[in-house]
């Protein structure tokens, strides 16, 4: 059965410079079975409600700017899977939670910069979960728990965002070696949170893990870790990094 996944996305420049990250996802794939489908929940679909896209061929959005040309011209070209769009919005009716289908909505960069970097051929069948940040943890891990048997009909459960996330206070010249030690002890206690599967601390995060606030200014970027957790099993760390002082690369597994 595949694992859910949560993948530290880091910036959109990961596509055109992977990093410690690129053969580390590379690596994960590797050993994965092959997914007949992705479900991916990203940071960089924040909404009201829970909406699922279901276009047929979605496009590659690059939702940012001030990048290189270079990484504008990056496509990924993945099928869409309207079929599982519609298995997923009525796992989540069948749990108590209605959510409708998006028949536009593209790949942001949350999907498709990590998902390039793992399955680069884009044959994969991709669909995209909304994220209602405004109702928390609690919400995310109800989520996973909806889908979680998607995995074992072949859908790879992907939360997409960021163990830190503090773009005010990167270091833009730092090296890989250095690492803020606020950003180093918030990461340490989720991993051991994460380990001792202790979900009432992780899910009141905010008020118990040091220096959270600091780290997730808003929580967006760390809601995607409580879907995979919600969808997946034993919890692993396959990749741990910094980059820019202060921004977590960690991707971990669900299995």
């Amino acid at each position: 059965m595949l694992p859910a996944l949560f993948i530290s996305h880091g910036s959109p420049m990961l596509a055109l410079q992977p990093g410690a990250s690129g053969p580390a996802l590379a690596h994960l794939a590797a050993e994965l079975p092959r997914p007949k489908a992705i479900l991916v929940l990203s940071a960089h679909w924040e909404s009201r409600e829970l909406s699922v896209s279901g276009a047929s061929q979605p496009e590659t959005w690059h939702d940012f700017y001030g990048f290189p040309r270079e990484l504008y011209a990056v496509q990924y070209p993945a099928p869409g899977s309207p079929a599982l769009a519609g298995e997923v919005v009525e796992l989540l009716a069948q749990a108590g939670l209605s959510a409708r289908i998006d028949p536009q909505r593209p790949l942001d960069h949350g999907a498709w910069v990590p998902l390039s970097l793992m399955y680069p051929r884009a044959d994969i069948p991709v669909v995209q979960l909304s994220l209602p940040s405004q109702l928390g943890p609690e919400l995310q891990t109800r989520v996973g728990r909806a889908l979680a048997g998607l995995r074992a009909q072949g859908v790879l459960l992907i939360g997409s965002g960021s163990i830190t996330h503090n773009l005010g206070e990167l270091d833009w010249h730092a090296g890989p070696e250095v690492i803020e030690p606020w950003a180093q002890a918030f990461r340490d206690w989720m991993v051991a949170k994460l380990a001792s599967d202790d979900e009432a601390a992780l899910h009141d995060y905010r008020r118990q893990a040091p220096n959270a606030v600091r780290n997730h200014p808003s929580d967006e970027h760390l809601l995607p870790l409580f879907f995979a957790r919600g969808a997946g099993g034993a919890f692993r760390v396959e990749h741990s990094g910094f980059t820019l002082g202060a921004l977590g690369m960690d991707i971990y597994s669900f299995a």
